[in-house]
């Protein structure tokens, strides 16, 4: 069994955007020159934000639409485990952090520039919520990070050593190699 078309599409788009959106995020966050550049940069990242929630509302309803493969081939228990423990926080991740960087903003009581096309409007702004969010939008990164890193390690590792399917059919759709 393999993956079709759509869900290959999904996990690969949303792959890169989630992960330019982090390095983007590190990038305004700790190198970015202040001022009006990093807030052009800003709302860049938070009109990107809003563009990889939809689309990764998207991912996340085909995905749970479609299921889950099983494994390409047999795994330890632990492997499996951590297998599904791993996907899931990602198919969270995708959710959580677009929204909780819109949450940080919109309770901020800032806008949302939309490329110029429309305009996310703040709330009032409540300091509490969205200093949690942002907290929320620091803490989910860097798990999604270790996440990120630990889910391309399998990947490779099911290809390399243990020279079973798992990554042709996330890239090619085939299932043998």
């Amino acid at each position: 069994m393999t993956y079709d078309l759509i869900s290959r599409f999904n996990h690969w788009i949303i792959a890169l955007a989630m992960i330019g959106m982090l390095a983007f995020g590190i990038y305004i966050e700790d190198f970015a020159p202040q001022g009006p550049e990093a807030g052009a940069l800003l709302q860049t990242h938070k009109a990107i934000g809003v563009l990889v929630l939809v689309y990764g509302l998207w991912r996340v309803g085909w995905r749970l639409a479609r299921g889950f493969l099983e494994p390409a081939a047999p795994v330890p228990v632990w492997q499996d485990r951590i297998a599904k423990l791993t996907h899931w926080v990602l198919i969270a991740s995708v959710i959580l952090m677009p929204l909780s960087g819109m949450t940080t903003s919109l309770f901020g009581g800032h806008d949302i520039q939309m490329f110029g096309l429309f305009i996310i409007p703040g709330f009032a702004e409540n300091k509490a919520i969205s200093e949690i969010a942002a907290d929320a939008h620091g803490a989910i990164a860097n798990v999604l990070i270790f996440f990120i890193v630990l889910h391309v390690a399998g990947a490779l590792k099911h290809h390399f050593v243990d020279r079973d399917t798992t990554l042709v059919r996330m890239t090619s759709g085939r299932s043998t190699r």
